[in-house]
């Protein structure tokens, strides 16, 4: 099936760090900050997102790579801003650059790729 994805999406969502997101409540760290896997979810998120907003019932993208840095820490009760946008579409391969701020400090930056798959036949093969 030809799945036709505009080349410039750009996908805008705010989180409010909450305890299930902080470092030493997860295990990944020992400090009462956002986690990188936290953050990196925030991330996948929102790119996942804006690609379902075009696609056609009964398909989905499941995240297939993160290449991400964790620039700076962020409390709990701080609101995160995520932006991804959607910077290379090669067939059913979406790349998107994605970025995360607290305020005005930028806290996180990179490159998460997600990849369109029926959602019926993808369910089958892991059965």
């Amino acid at each position: 099936m030809e799945i036709d994805i505009p080349q410039k999406i750009e996908k805008i969502e705010n989180y409010l760090v909450e305890e299930k997101h902080i470092a030493d409540f997860l295990g990944s760290g020992t400090v009462a900050v956002l986690s990188t896997p936290s953050m990196i979810l925030m991330m996948e998120h929102t790119a996942m997102i804006g690609a379902h907003e075009f696609l056609p019932e009964g398909w989905i993208t499941v995240g297939t790579r993160v290449d991400i840095s964790h620039l700076r820490a962020s409390k709990q009760g701080a609101e995160i801003k995520v932006i991804a946008k959607l910077k290379k579409v090669e067939g059913k391969h979406l790349t998107f650059e994605v970025s995360a701020f607290d305020g005005d400090h930028k806290i996180g930056e990179g490159i998460h790729e997600r990849h369109i798959v029926n959602k019926e036949k993808f369910i089958a093969k892991i059965q």
